[in-house]
């Protein structure tokens, strides 16, 4: 049989607690490893757990990451046969000392302490130090909604030492840009994560001097489909609906008017709605362009039929005046004056057939009946003719049915000719 051997309990063999091992008791922590001396290197890499928010109106995202620092410290080296490193909890960070990295533009951050504190700290026997946290950070990023909803927004997460300036403390990432880790099943509902990168440069403070700054970069695109269906789409709708009402009669005064006033409304609620979900910003975004361009179509239909209505009224006006100046005469002695005036209808004509023998024309006189007859019968046919040949142009500018037609061809060819603009400026 197999003889399975334990592995020794090392806590056992110390004859001392770790303190003693690592000799905390006999140096002070409170300054900085090789005080006096050049600036102390300190590596960092971070891995990013998750991307949780970005929030617009606040103006700032939040992350879930591990942050690891490494630097050397001998007064924390100890004997050691088998060269192996020990382990310890949050406990002994409070012993020692630490790189005093904070997040510049935090708003809020905090250590998770579930089921205890999550911080690492590693100490190997030549000194070298790994401590590592998991922390959740909310920080500002400054975002630019002049092309929103088709923006690309980039976001900063910087590090930097509170207290020791660049001539004490050398904050640098440890592998360059291989210092910065991302879980692939990173994802956001609204944003689509291009890339990640670090960089470092130096902070100058006018009354401490210059500080080594890290930044954890990273590009979000914006995606488009969401307010396609929120936002573009219905407003075109809109738009489109209210182009309906050029096909509907002019008399139908109750269908045009509220058709207008209803696709006035919504594009007010959808502008409304947009706008609730963002920063009060004093410049204009992308989405206001559109929406604002289709509120003044939607607004210039309903105005369409404002002037169409009331040129309608003009004309009816001016026929009416112009029948009461010159009134239509059918009787039958003055069948002279009815086939010179030419403004006698149909109908007044049909009357003719109720008159009686005794006030019918005597019979020499049968041959100008007859020429009444004719004339009366080709008025409803010639008069139309004679009117436009002296009235063409200020017929068609003064008919609504004219207004109506031109309408049907120019706000589809225009509003068409400004997608296109808009499409091919923003996206």
């Amino acid at each position: 049989s197999h003889i399975y051997k334990k592995n020794r309990d090392m806590t056992k063999s110390w004859k001392g607690k770790t303190e003693q091992l690592l000799r905390v008791e006999d140096h002070d922590f409170t300054m900085r490893p090789a005080f006096g001396g050049p600036a102390i290197p300190v590596g960092v890499d971070v891995q990013v757990e998750s991307l949780d928010s970005i929030s617009e109106v606040d103006m700032d995202f939040t992350m879930t990451l591990y942050l690891r620092h490494y630097w050397k410290d001998e007064r924390l080296s100890f004997p050691s046969t088998n060269n192996k490193s020990m382990t310890f909890d949050g406990r002994l960070v409070k012993k020692i000392w630490v790189p005093d990295v904070f997040f510049v533009h935090s708003k809020r951050s905090f250590i998770h302490d579930t089921t205890t504190d999550n911080i690492m700290l590693r100490v190997f026997p030549d000194g070298h130090v790994l401590y590592s946290m998991r922390i959740t950070v909310t920080a500002m990023c400054n975002m630019d909604f002049s092309r929103f909803p088709l923006d690309s927004q980039t976001c900063s997460l910087e590090l930097e030492s509170y207290a020791y300036t660049d001539e004490d403390l050398m904050l640098y990432w440890k592998n360059g840009n291989e210092s910065l880790k991302t879980d692939e099943k990173i994802s956001l509902s609204q944003f689509l994560i291009q890339k990640f990168h670090t960089t470092s440069r130096l902070a100058f403070y006018s009354s401490t001097g210059w500080y080594n700054r890290l930044y954890i970069n990273f590009t979000l695109r914006r995606h488009i489909f969401f307010f396609l269906l929120q936002t573009y789409f219905p407003a075109t709708l809109m738009v489109m609906l209210s182009w309906v009402s050029f096909w509907i009669d002019h008399r139908a005064v109750p269908a045009r008017v509220s058709l207008g006033i209803t696709t006035v409304l919504t594009m007010s609620t959808i502008i409304t709605g947009v706008n609730a979900s963002m920063p009060r910003v004093s410049y204009i975004k992308a989405v206001d362009i559109y929406l604002w361009v289709s509120f003044v179509f939607v607004f210039l239909s309903v105005l369409e039929y404002a002037a169409v209505n009331y040129l309608t009224t003009v004309q009816e006006r001016k026929e009416r005046k112009l029948q009461e100046r010159f009134p239509c005469t059918c009787g039958i002695p003055h069948s002279k004056t009815m086939m010179l005036d030419g403004n006698c209808s149909e109908s007044d004509a049909n009357s003719l057939a109720g008159y009686t023998r005794n006030q019918m024309v005597p019979e020499e006189e049968k041959q100008e009946k007859m020429v009444v007859h004719l004339a009366m019968s080709n008025e409803s046919n010639s008069s139309r003719k004679r009117g436009l040949k002296g009235h063409v142009g200020l017929r068609i500018i003064q008919n609504s049915h004219a207004i109506d037609k031109y309408s049907r061809l120019i706000f589809p060819g225009t509003y068409i000719f400004f997608n296109l603009i808009y499409w091919s400026v923003f996206s």
